[in-house]
C-alpha cells in the first residue's frame, strides 16, 4: 500500500534525516514523500526521490503538514527533532505532534523510532491505515 510520509528535521538533525533517506530510499521510493523547506530539497538532491516541498517549518510548513493530517491525508510523520535547541515555532511543533496523537498517525521523533517505522512500512505493518480509516489504495496519492 502506498503511504503519504512527511519528513521534517530541525537544522541540527537535517544531515541525520538525509542519511536516513539515503539508507532507506529503496523503501521510500514506493511512497509519496512530503517535507518542509530545505529538508525536502536536501533529501531530493541526495536520493533522487520525488519530494513534495512545503514551506519551511517556521514559515508554516509544519502547519501545512498538520492540515494534511487533519484531512486524513498523511500516513506517517518522521520528525527528527532537536530537543536541545529552542525553536521559535515551538507552538506549531507541539500542534503537529498533538494532531498526530488525535488522528493516530505514527510519529517518529528520532532515528530509533524512524528505523522501527521504516521496517514496519517495508513489512506492511502500516496497512491498518487502509482498514481503520476506510482508505482505498488509489485514494492515497
Amino acid at each position: 500500500m502506498k503511504m503519504n510520509i512527511a519528513m521534517i528535521a530541525h537544522d541540527k538533525k537535517k544531515d541525520e534525516l538525509v542519511q536516513f533517506a539515503m539508507a532507506y530510499q529503496h523503501v521510500l521510493k514506493d511512497h509519496c514523500l512530503y517535507a518542509t523547506g530545505t529538508t525536502g530539497t536536501r533529501i531530493a538532491e541526495a536520493t533522487g526521490l520525488s519530494v513534495h516541498r512545503f514551506q519551511s517549518g517556521p514559515l508554516g510548513g509544519d502547519q501545512q503538514i498538520g492540515a494534511m493530517i487533519a484531512e486524513n491525508e498523511m500516513d506517517m510523520v518522521l520528525f527528527f527533532r532537536d530537543p536541545l535547541t529552542a525553536q521559535p515555532h515551538e507552538p506549531d511543533i507541539m500542534a503537529l505532534i498533538r494532531l498526530c496523537d488525535v488522528y493516530a498517525i505514527p510519529l517518529a521523533t528520532n532515528l530509533g523510532g524512524a528505523e522501527i517505522f521504516i521496517h514496519g512500512l517495508e513489512r506492511g505493518d502500516l496497512n491498518w491505515r487502509k482498514l481503520v480509516h476506510g482508505k482505498e489504495e488509489d485514494q492515497i496519492d
